[in-house]
């Protein structure tokens, strides 16, 4: 494994991170912000800090089915249950929403008892279209 080095801009990508603990965010999006800040942030530089961090288990990385879009990162708040539910994804806004859900894990237990098959809550993304974009359509 490859030794992480601390700085300053790692050190600042992931206090945005935990600013925006609740929000997925993209490498663009995270580029975006420090330019606006007055203190820009190279884009090699930006994605070598997430997958560093990402390799420490201090953010998880969402990667998207569609190649075209960025992955999507969230800081790992030590107390947090993120990895213990899905999430859903709009192919129309980009939204990305949580699922707590009984009747999913009742899925999810059956697709290991009758299946043999254990799904990764964190990992498993469904598609589909939100709420506000069903109204706007």
């Amino acid at each position: 494994m490859e030794k992480s080095y601390k700085t300053k801009q790692k050190s600042a990508i992931l206090d945005y991170l935990k600013q925006n603990v609740n929000k997925h965010i993209t490498a663009d999006q995270i580029i975006d912000y420090f330019k606006k800040t007055g203190s820009p942030i190279g884009k090699s530089t930006v994605y070598r800090a997430l997958d560093n961090l990402v390799q420490e288990n201090i953010v998880r990385k969402y990667a998207l089915a569609n190649r075209s879009e960025s992955a999507c990162f969230q800081y790992v708040n030590q107390n947090e249950s993120c990895k213990e539910h899905y999430h859903m994804k709009c192919t129309m806004c980009g939204a990305l929403i949580h699922l707590d859900c009984n009747e999913i894990k009742e899925l999810t237990d059956h697709i290991f008892k009758e299946h043999k098959f254990k799904l990764d809550a964190c990992k498993t993304i469904l598609y589909g279209v939100c709420e506000n974009c069903m109204k706007n359509k």
